[in-house]
């Protein structure tokens, strides 16, 4: 595993195990265990996932120490605003049976995030997270963050893979030292992400997936990235990156299938801010394919 530093001083690992569509119960507890097995270290959850009852359950009984490990969690829409997220802390904590969490993400950058991220801030002061952020917020959104908060956020997690680059976006958050985290690196397959031929061809001159080559390019772009996997032959094959690095020509290559729109989420979008507002009642992935 390789790690990266954040601006809390916290080394994260760069690549995570997600846990998103996973059912709370068995099937979640066996992907993490899965996970955790094979080499894994950051597990990520959220509240909106219901699941982080069998996240903690998996990690109790791995048997790796909790100080080898990089826990996630994040506070939905529902949650925004001071005492809320004071509140769904708390409970997120006693569901996965953690004393802390590495990282606390706002979800989703509507509802009262900035009363949250005081409750965030106040958490992070008594040791509770070690570092805070958010999820989804885009450059002027987070721009706004970072000059009105007293702690700017040290991660931003973003729809970000082969078809969706983000650059510019990327830029920004470099230049107000927010580190970028990729969730949706396979952005679910859609588009024909594993049958792409660039991709393809890459994986045949590695003698790997496209799935590793995707996570290869996210991490040699500098970015963590959060894989996703029930299958424990699948879950062992993603965590399988560390011995290839892209040439600069596959990287250049990959760079040109970038088709500059979102396949998952668009916060700008009538339809999307519908949705992730009623994803708890309506677990809709996207609106965007409609």
């Amino acid at each position: 595993m390789e790690y990266i530093t954040l601006r809390s001083g916290v080394s994260m690992p760069l690549l995570g195990f997600g846990t998103f569509q996973i059912p709370n119960g068995a099937p979640c507890r066996e992907a993490v265990a899965a996970a955790l097995a094979a080499g894994y270290r950051h597990i990520d959850t959220a509240s909106s996932y219901q699941n982080e009852e069998a996240v903690g359950q998996a990690i109790r009984q791995s048997g790796v120490a909790r100080s080898e490990l990089f826990i996630t969690s994040k506070a939905y829409i529902h949650e925004m605003g001071y005492d809320k997220t004071k509140a769904a802390f708390d409970r997120q904590l006693r569901l996965l049976g953690l004393d802390y969490l590495d990282l606390y993400l706002v979800h989703m950058p509507f509802g009262d995030y900035y009363g949250s991220w005081r409750a965030m801030e106040e958490l992070y002061k008594e040791g509770k997270i070690r570092a805070i952020g958010v999820s989804n917020f885009s450059s002027s959104r987070l721009m706004d963050l970072c000059y009105n908060a007293d702690i700017a956020p040290a991660v931003n997690q973003i729809e970000r893979h082969p078809f969706y680059q983000r650059a510019e976006e990327l830029a920004v958050m470099e230049e107000l030292n927010v580190q970028a985290e990729a969730w949706a690196p396979f952005a679910e397959g859609m588009n024909g992400m594993f049958t792409q031929p660039v991709l393809q061809e890459i994986a045949a001159a590695h003698g790997k997936s496209v799935a590793q080559v995707i996570l290869r390019w996210e991490i040699q772009s500098g970015l963590p990235c959060i894989a996703k996997s029930v299958r424990p032959e699948r879950i062992r094959e993603n965590f399988a990156i560390w011995d290839f690095e892209l040439t600069a020509d596959e990287m250049k290559g990959i760079a040109a299938l970038d088709l500059g729109h979102p396949q998952m989420l668009d916060t700008e979008r009538p339809s999307e801010v519908k949705r992730v507002y009623d994803f708890l009642n309506n677990p809709v992935v996207t609106s965007l394919h409609e």
